[in-house]
């Protein structure tokens, strides 16, 4: 059982990913209560490298909760006891003297409502890298393109790089989120409901961003679109009440899940 120790000093080295590994994340028996309510139940889960695996279930069921616990952001909220183990890269990120830092480097973090700081596009997208200690100014226009690039928004912004990233749409906005999740280039890109504020078109760009971005980067995405959740995922993981009810490849949770709950959830008949 490992148990969460804030105010890490000492950096335990993550091992570099072996591609021939079938999951980038594996969590076993993991629980987490806020104070006294118990919000993540004995949950075991393996996430798979270069895969898209969604994470679908009712408002409440612990999802984005799940979602926070792969890069500790969940330690923020007070009063959270976590227990159980959650391996990255097969290394325990629950040890005492795993750096969050390197973690929060390695896994990025994509959230519901575009989030751009009050600088440029250049300045959101240089700023992880030049807190990482790159000040060239070549290096970091070649970041800032290529991020851009990677995000499908280099042609939209390539003109007005030093305006306010807060004049662009919110489809646009949150492209420049990931672009700029992107430039320290991570292992894993987390995203909370990233389309869920989005117009349908933006939605669609977003949607294929994703697909293309799973060839570099192992992605997990919580949902509440099942629609969604069937054309870009690979795996699915329905949660319900803390617990998974059932996780398995994404077209045979939607066309055989074996749990009626699944499939009552599935066909909207809650939630």
């Amino acid at each position: 059982m490992s148990t969460v120790v804030q105010n890490n000093t000492q950096k335990l080295s993550v091992v570099n990913f072996n591609t021939q590994q079938q999951a980038v994340y594996q969590t076993e028996k993991l629980n987490l209560w806020y104070g006294q309510v118990h919000a993540l139940k004995n949950i075991d889960l393996s996430i798979g490298y270069k895969e898209v695996t969604a994470i679908i279930g009712p408002s409440g069921c612990g999802k984005s909760t799940f979602l926070k616990t792969l890069n500790r952001m969940v330690e923020l909220v007070p009063g959270v006891r976590i227990s159980g183990e959650i391996t990255y890269n097969k290394t325990d990120i629950l040890h005492e003297s795993f750096s969050v830092e390197e973690l929060r480097t390695r896994v990025g973090m994509v959230f519901q409502k575009p989030n751009p700081f009050p600088k440029s596009i250049y300045g959101n997208i240089a700023y992880g890298p030049k807190i990482h200690g790159i000040r060239n100014k070549e290096i970091l226009n070649s970041i800032v393109e290529n991020s851009l690039r990677q995000a499908y928004l280099w042609d939209e912004v390539k003109d007005r790089l030093h305006q306010s990233a807060h004049e662009l749409s919110g489809g646009q906005q949150q492209r420049l989120c990931i672009a700029r999740c992107l430039a320290i280039e991570p292992d894993v890109i987390l995203m909370d409901e990233p389309t869920s504020a989005l117009d349908p078109n933006s939605t669609r760009q977003i949607e294929e961003l994703i697909k293309e971005l799973k060839k570099d980067y192992s992605i997990v995405i919580v949902t509440h679109n099942m629609q969604q959740a069937a054309r870009i995922s690979d795996k699915t993981a329905f949660f319900l009440n803390g617990e998974i009810i059932e996780y398995d490849q994404t077209n045979r949770i939607f066309t055989q899940p074996t749990d009626q709950r699944t499939e009552d959830y599935i066909n909207g008949r809650f939630g």
